[in-house]
């Protein structure tokens, strides 16, 4: 599919009209079923750097959408924070839109495209910003109207304490999932995107940060803040490197191994 389509792009019909990517879900073919059990690899582990980079473009688009779920996500956090609740924790976790933007920063470092590396960190900052700032504002106003009180953020909290303390397993769970994430939008298993979401405390940590800095706990506000960033960077550089080695295995088959057809090829051009 990649050669085809770098095939394609060298026409230049990309920009005259359109080329559209389908997956065939069922396919009743000897021929087809033959050369499928000749070429090198399985079907299954292949991936479509077109699908790829346009998934990641739309991951990180600064849309009404996005700027809801991550208000609500953080706002779910908050709620959990104060109640000591590991459940509302998991449940802002999966609600948080913010792993297609830190996924697309390893897109954009294996295709090398800098803007889509500054569009993935521009969608980070204002999802989180906007997340943030609308908790920290619902959380003065709790506190105005006394439905929180400082003793209530500052209480032993043992079922959610992790968040602001961030350690070396901080960083190795954020390898392990952003590995596991980047695996499933390239294999198109969504399910295991599920497990992501509820490995990392990205969303909490926002949370957190947002009671901090109404209830002016500075040390919790830091602690969140860098548990925050060894996610977002632990995640990004473990995709990048998971999407690399992906690339650079299936390089070293050579194209007319990978069609399994005899015929020479006109060579792709560069990205």
């Amino acid at each position: 599919a990649n050669d085809t389509i770098r095939a394609l792009i060298g026409t230049g019909v990309h920009r005259e009209g359109t080329i559209h990517i389908d997956d065939a879900a069922t396919w009743v073919s000897a021929n087809a079923y033959q050369v499928d059990n000749e070429m090198p690899g399985d079907g299954v582990d292949a991936v479509v750097w077109a699908e790829v980079v346009q998934r990641a473009y739309s991951e990180t688009l600064v849309s009404w959408i996005f700027l809801a779920f991550m208000i609500m996500a953080t706002l779910i956090a908050g709620i959990g924070i104060i109640i000591d609740s590991q459940i509302l924790l998991i449940g802002s976790m999966v609600l948080g839109p913010e792993f297609g933007a830190i996924a697309a920063i390893g897109i954009a470092l294996v295709s090398k495209r800098p803007r889509l590396i500054g569009r993935a960190f521009r969608t980070l900052i204002v999802g989180f910003v906007v997340g943030i700032s609308f908790t920290t504002a619902i959380s003065l106003m709790g506190r105005w109207l006394n439905w929180v009180t400082v003793e209530d953020f500052t209480r032993p909290r043992p079922d959610t304490a992790f968040i602001y303390t961030p350690d070396r397993w901080s960083l190795v769970v954020a390898l392990i999932a952003g590995v596991a994430g980047v695996l499933s939008m390239t294999s198109n298993r969504a399910g295991a995107l599920a497990g992501v979401f509820i490995s990392v405390t990205t969303i909490p940590a926002a949370g957190n940060i947002a009671l901090g800095l109404a209830f002016q706990q500075w040390h919790e506000v830091w602690g969140s803040t860098v548990q925050l960033i060894v996610n977002i960077m632990g995640m990004g550089l473990a995709g990048w490197l998971a999407l690399l080695t992906q690339q650079k295995l299936w390089s070293k088959v050579h194209p007319l191994q990978r069609l399994g057809h005899p015929q020479s090829l006109t060579p792709p051009p560069p990205d």
